[in-house]
């Protein structure tokens, strides 16, 4: 790996704008273009990345975008929210986060990666995890043991242990959830995505009504000191089963993000083990870690945390019909129908 270059910030800027993004996933989906001698190279795009995966290891590259909570546009960025990236997710994947690694131009104006020359962009470099053992494919192949997903929930529980406290007040919380219910409301009821607005506008009210009749709830859970930087992003296609399991892909760009009761990061994972199809998956996880946290969240705030997460990803989803190059429309509504299914079963579990 290679950290520091003493390049100007003239010279680095040059270097950036003289290869575009198109040239770097060319050359970056080459077997040539790792020294370990691979025979082949999957490239994945993400909305604000390109991952490439060789047999033993990937390298996640940036994307030079901008959205309304991270901009990516210029080198620096780029090179800070990947060293950010690393270090956050050495939290719970110390072994598989190997470092940053610069991408650049030699002096025959040719790419290679962490070699010498301009610095042109920065990838993250990982071990690769077998698929296979990854919980969303382990529970569509029938292959989740408990005793796997037990191991999984005392590790989170060592890392909220861990975690560091949120400095936040009760009322600030609850705000945090009527802003993104508002903003959940008025983006799934735009009325180029055709979704029922009868059951988004019912599961937002009904959101809204627990958060005032029942702010107790939540105030507790501030006040008990279990709001905490958390990982943000607990998904069952970031959880690594095994003897020794690990979790991956941390929302690393935006703390504020990261900055949560630790029940609300359990029950998202739990609602899309749920969607998945293997609810006893996710309540096992749920129901393990809280034992050893000693903490006994009440069933309403769990169907809270349930409905609002699955409405965000129901907006998510949908947002996906935006991209310019949308190769499925119909896979994007119907998994976002199946979010706002799932909201407004959890939502009715709350009256």
């Amino acid at each position: 790996m290679t950290k520091g270059r003493n390049l100007s910030a003239e010279q680095r800027h040059t270097a950036e704008h003289e290869v575009t993004l198109a040239e770097k996933v060319a050359f970056l989906s080459l077997p040539a273009a790792y020294p370990n001698g691979t025979v082949r190279v999957e490239a994945i795009e993400t909305h604000m990345s390109w991952v490439f995966l060789t047999e033993m290891f990937a390298h996640k590259l940036k994307k030079p975008v901008c959205y309304e909570f991270l901009d990516f546009r210029t080198l620096e960025a780029r090179r800070l929210n990947s060293e950010e990236e690393v270090r956050l997710n050495r939290r719970l994947a110390p072994k598989v986060y190997i470092g940053t690694v610069p991408l650049v131009v030699d002096v025959e104006r040719k790419l290679q990666l962490d070699g010498k020359g301009e610095i042109v962009d920065w990838l993250v470099r990982m071990r690769r995890l077998p698929s296979e053992r990854m919980l969303d494919r382990a529970i569509l192949q029938g292959t989740v043991h408990d005793q796997e997903l037990q191991g999984v929930a005392r590790l989170l529980a060592d890392f909220y242990k861990k975690a560091i406290r949120a400095a936040i007040l009760p009322l600030e919380y609850r705000s945090r959830f009527l802003d993104a219910i508002t903003e959940n409301r008025r983006a799934l009821l735009a009325p180029e995505f055709h979704l029922p607005g009868d059951v988004v506008t019912g599961v937002c009210d009904r959101l809204r009504e627990t958060l005032a009749e029942n702010y107790s709830l939540f105030d507790s859970r501030v006040q008990h000191r279990h709001v905490v930087e958390g990982h943000g992003d607990l998904r069952p296609e970031h959880v690594y089963l095994g003897p020794d399991p690990v979790v991956i892909d941390c929302l690393e760009f935006n703390r504020d993000f990261r900055i949560l009761d630790w029940v609300d990061e359990l029950a998202f994972l739990a609602m899309e083990c749920e969607r998945l199809g293997s609810p006893e998956s996710g309540e096992i996880m749920l129901e393990t870690c809280c034992r050893e946290l000693d903490d006994q969240p009440p069933p309403a705030l769990i169907h809270f945390y349930k409905a609002h997460r699955a409405l965000m990803r129901a907006k998510l989803t949908i947002f996906h019909l935006r991209d310019e190059d949308i190769r499925d429309p119909e896979k994007w509504r119907l998994r976002a129908m199946e979010y706002l299914g799932l909201a407004k079963a959890y939502a009715g579990r709350l009256g």
